[in-house]
């Protein structure tokens, strides 16, 4: 919202100026308009000059105030999440997750772009004792007032049918980038996180810094889980023919910028499901070596920022 404060403080000075001219007291400083989480910070009222015969007359100073007080609130609006109405909204909504994973980050992202609440259990990925009451032993796993979600596309499909259940139309473009991010883009993000010793324990001990492990299962997860996860790398970069990490991640960075054709979001002016899809696998990895790179060699880092921008804060209930 920090970008719309010029614009609410020419517009809040135009109507001050316009009630002064009336010789009107000086009004409270009303609501600034705001996203779905309320209202933007008022904004102190200018101190002005006395009227003179130069100034502009009140008609149109309150013609300009009104008009760039409802460009104001369009553009807060283009920013706000797309929360559901009231009625639709999913309730008791918990992810089983771990932290790190591409998969939960997607459903997370979808969660958080449409400022649905939700509560999260991190599952430990050695013992999963967090997940023993379901016969389905893979994270994400949903659950909206008791029912059990599971597969992040098909909890995210389902999700979206019960907030937007007049919107029947399929985007077959949109569902072709998604099964993009299922079958390729997921698939080149670990050969490039694990490629190095040293990016295989940075990428372990954020793991183990946020995953839910005891002190001690912390240092075996981000040794041993590192030398592991560096083998398994290497065994993946050949089942999924991929000689050279960086490239493959830089070449599905710039395939995903040219499906973008110079649109903002592949939804045009707001994100649609494939960007959230793009957007929530990538950002495990943004601050970490490999996305880092990826923000320095390709032209995604805009498109990223765009995203973030749009998601916003998480919707996650701390307890």
């Amino acid at each position: 919202m920090r970008s719309l404060r010029p614009a609410q403080t020419l517009a809040l000075r135009s109507l001050l100026s316009a009630r002064a001219l009336h010789g009107a007291a000086s009004p409270a400083a009303p609501a600034a308009a705001g996203g779905a989480r309320g209202c933007a910070p008022l904004v102190p009222p200018p101190r002005l000059p006395p009227p003179s015969s130069r100034a502009v007359p009140a008609g149109v100073a309150g013609a300009v105030s009104f008009s760039l007080t409802f460009a104001t609130v369009a553009a807060a609006e283009a920013k706000a999440k797309e929360r559901p109405p009231t009625d639709l909204l999913p309730q008791n909504v918990v992810l089983y997750q771990y932290q790190a994973c591409p998969f939960c980050n997607k459903v997370r992202a979808f969660l958080d772009y449409h400022d649905i609440p939700y509560k999260v259990v991190e599952v430990n990925p050695l013992s999963k004792k967090e997940i023993k009451w379901s016969d389905y032993k893979k994270v994400p796993i949903l659950t909206v007032d008791g029912e059990q979600l599971v597969d992040s596309s098909d909890i995210i499909n389902i999700l979206q049918h019960r907030i937007k259940p007049d919107d029947k139309l399929t985007d077959e473009d949109e569902a072709k980038w998604r099964r993009w991010v299922d079958e390729h883009l997921v698939h080149v993000l670990s050969p490039n996180i694990y490629r190095t010793t040293s990016e295989a324990l940075e990428s372990f001990d954020y793991i183990a810094k946020h995953g839910n492990f005891s002190f001690t299962e912390r240092f075996a997860v981000k040794y041993a889980g590192a030398a592991a996860m560096y083998m398994v790398s290497k065994k993946l970069k050949k089942k999924y023919n991929i000689t050279d990490e960086r490239a493959s991640l830089y070449d599905a960075a710039n395939t995903w910028v040219e499906a973008l054709n110079g649109r903002d979001f592949l939804g045009g002016s707001k994100p649609n499901l494939a960007d959230l899809a793009v957007f929530g696998v990538l950002r495990p990895i943004r601050y970490l070596r490999a996305g880092k790179d990826m923000v320095e060699n390709t032209q995604i880092g805009d498109w990223y920022q765009r995203m973030e921008d749009a998601v916003g804060e998480p919707s996650r209930i701390e307890e």
